[in-house]
């Protein structure tokens, strides 16, 4: 028994097998496949996270038939061909004693839009808000085909040595998805009207599978326990089908939540409360007698102990954090919790796929693999500057055998990094610091605070050295506007240097301007004498130019909340001590009452010149980038040196 996480590494019976411990990692998109087949990166990928101690695997996506394709990269089984690439990687996996299903698909309205796809399927002529058409309804003779489809599929992935496979109807996603959900299904034949008619498709899959791969083979069931969605799935209803499923035959109930359709609801923004859905799975496991699962925002191995020890559910899916540290379940099983890379939820892992990149991870740019190979040439290197960009570089770089030196000329570590944690929602970033910096002292970096180098200094002390100079970016400042009665920096906000009145104006609807307007503005708008009233102006049209999914949808909307005014396609012309002028649809407007003016309008690199050729430039201070671009060059410059 281990004695940190007792609950969560007990074994746990799946139907007739037996998985090693309560850690599954859920379907995640990876880009990786090749035209559906699978490739020797994808075996990299799912070995190494069973080698890192996972029980059970969920594959990506798999799909059942050739006309529809969900994303370029991703995986197939629709014929005999693909058996041999299923078992290498079934064999893979299976040599850590990880067990593995193939989660079944039929993209159906959310398909690829490749070129001559035929129009997209549907259980009616319902898609998504952001369809370019309509589908049409699938024929009910379509549907027989179909079950068939997902039935040779199981068997092909059974027959390459899979454990089972996973029937994705969760998230209002896919075909059985939207079979399940009234949002989509408005079918007055056998396989609509009621839940039972809904229900129907699904459960004639579950038995087609059962029929041709028997009672040994696994069958998971993912569903949204509740779509957090007028007219869609209720928790009342999912009780209901968690029955049928378990007297239709399933192993276990993988409970998800929320829809692809209101964002945030299925994958949580980052800095939200963990696991959203486990309140689902406790009810649902009330009126079942096999074992459920919960997913999302499950980043550290004691939220998982403590969602199965008070019975919240039987098995944590653990998906993006198995990503960004691949030996997450081996290191929770030795107690070295600290030494986990934190995942921070920010979804940027899943961004680049729709792009065809493969997939990715902001706080781990070496996401497939843990190796870092030993420098022929040993080397003393020089780190000038302690952000994310340059604790990377000093790891990798000591990693690789050279001697490093890392100074810093703050008192603290995490350059702009402490700054962008301090809004809502960004605490997370704290563990990232803490992390970087708990790796300098465990490999011996020599660590200089409150250390500026100067030009002295390299060409003394430091002559023989390599640089590497990261010394970040600093924040942008329109003169003319500064003769405004009291004008700072977002960054003056967030370091706590300056400190602003009740009635703001925050120049720039970015990221770090909507963060700060967040972070200054009421809890509620309650109208209280003493809330701040804060105006964006953002001469674009939307917010956060650049920015997508949750965080962003989840900032808009508190911004709202909170009264906060935003004004876009907004250009300040003319500030005067008093007053803030800007334009807007050909209007031109004053603000005359407010009393502090807020730049948040980008950051330029802190960069000093040299020209040497044994200096080198990375993150911010090369060019402007997100906290993945910083990790991510810090790490490829110190590979190379």
């Amino acid at each position: 028994m281990n004695k940190k996480f007792p609950h969560l590494f007990e074994p746990i019976k799946i139907g007739k097998t037996t998985v090693k411990n309560r850690i599954f990692m859920p379907p995640i998109s990876t880009n990786m496949a090749d035209k559906g087949y699978v490739t020797d990166a994808l075996v990299e990928h799912y070995s190494a996270r069973a080698k890192g101690g996972v029980g059970l695997i969920v594959t990506e996506v798999t799909t059942v038939e050739p006309v529809y394709t969900y994303l370029p990269g991703d995986m197939s089984i629709y014929d005999d061909s693909y058996i041999p690439g299923w078992k290498k990687l079934v064999d893979a996996v299976h040599q850590y004693d990880t067990k593995i299903l193939a989660q079944l698909f039929h993209p159906a309205y959310m398909a690829f839009p490749i070129p001559g796809t035929p129009q997209l399927i549907a259980p009616s002529n319902v898609g998504p808000y952001y369809a370019k058409s309509a589908p049409r309804a699938v024929t009910v003779e379509e549907l027989h085909v179909l079950v068939q489809q997902f039935g040779e599929a199981a068997r092909r992935f059974q027959i390459a040595g899979g454990d089972g496979v996973e029937i994705q109807c969760a998230h209002a996603h896919g075909l059985l998805g939207g079979f399940l959900t009234p949002l989509y299904n408005k079918r007055t034949d056998e396989y609509g009207g009621d839940i039972n008619g809904r229900l129907r498709l699904t459960l004639e899959v579950i038995a087609k599978i059962r029929e041709l791969c028997g009672d040994d083979f696994i069958i998971d069931v993912r569903i949204s326990g509740d779509e957090y969605s007028e007219g869609g799935l209720t928790l009342n209803d999912m009780i209901y089908v968690s029955k049928q499923l378990e007297k239709t035959g399933v192993d276990f109930i993988h409970v998800s939540g929320g829809n692809t359709i209101k964002r945030g609801s299925s994958m949580p923004a980052p800095g939200t409360s963990p696991a959203p859905h486990a309140h689902a799975s406790e009810e649902i496991r009330k009126h079942v007698n096999i074992p459920v699962s919960t997913v999302a925002r499950i980043n550290e191995p004691w939220v998982a102990e403590e969602l199965i020890a008070n019975g919240k559910t039987d098995i944590c899916m653990i998906g993006r954090p198995n990503l960004c540290d691949s030996e997450f379940a081996n290191k929770a099983a030795a107690g070295k919790t600290d030494d986990i890379r934190p995942c921070i939820g920010c979804g940027r892992c899943l961004t680049g796929i729709m792009f065809g990149n493969p997939i990715s991870c902001t706080v781990n740019p070496s996401v497939e693999s843990e190796e870092i190979e030993e420098a022929k040439d040993k080397k003393k290197i020089l780190v000038i500057g302690g952000g994310p960009a340059g604790m990377e570089a000093a790891y990798v770089a000591k990693k690789r055998g050279h001697e490093v030196v890392l100074c810093e000329k703050s008192g603290e570590l995490g350059g702009l990094l402490r700054l962008a944690a301090v809004p809502i929602a960004k605490q997370e970033l704290c563990k990232v610091i803490k992390f970087m910096a708990r790796r300098l002292k465990n490999e011996g970096i020599e660590v200089r605070m409150n250390c500026e180098v100067t030009s002295e200094m390299l060409a003394g002390e430091f002559k023989d050295y390599e640089v590497v100079c990261s010394t970040g970016a600093v924040p942008k400042e329109i003169p003319p506007f500064k003769v405004f009665k009291q004008t700072m920096t977002a960054d003056d906000v967030l370091a706590g240097r300056k400190y602003p009145g009740r009635k703001i104006v925050v120049l720039g609807g970015g990221s770090v301007g909507c963060e700060t307007a967040d972070y200054l503005a009421p809890l509620i708008d309650d109208m209280f004498p003493a809330n701040r009233d804060i105006t964006i102006i953002e001469m674009t049209p939307s917010l956060m130019p650049g920015e997508g999914g949750a965080a962003k949808s989840q900032l808009t909307m508190r911004l709202k909340r909170k009264g906060v005014k935003i004004e876009l396609n907004s250009q300040v012309t003319k500030v005067d001590e008093t007053t803030i002028t800007y334009e807007k649809d050909g209007q031109e407007y004053h603000i005359t009452d407010a009393d502090t003016l807020i730049f948040a309008v980008g950051y330029a690199p802190n960069k000093v010149e040299n020209t040497e050729e044994r200096v080198h430039f990375i993150g911010d201070c090369d060019k402007v980038g997100t906290l993945k671009d910083a990790i991510a060059a810090g790490h490829k410059l110190a590979e190379e040196l």
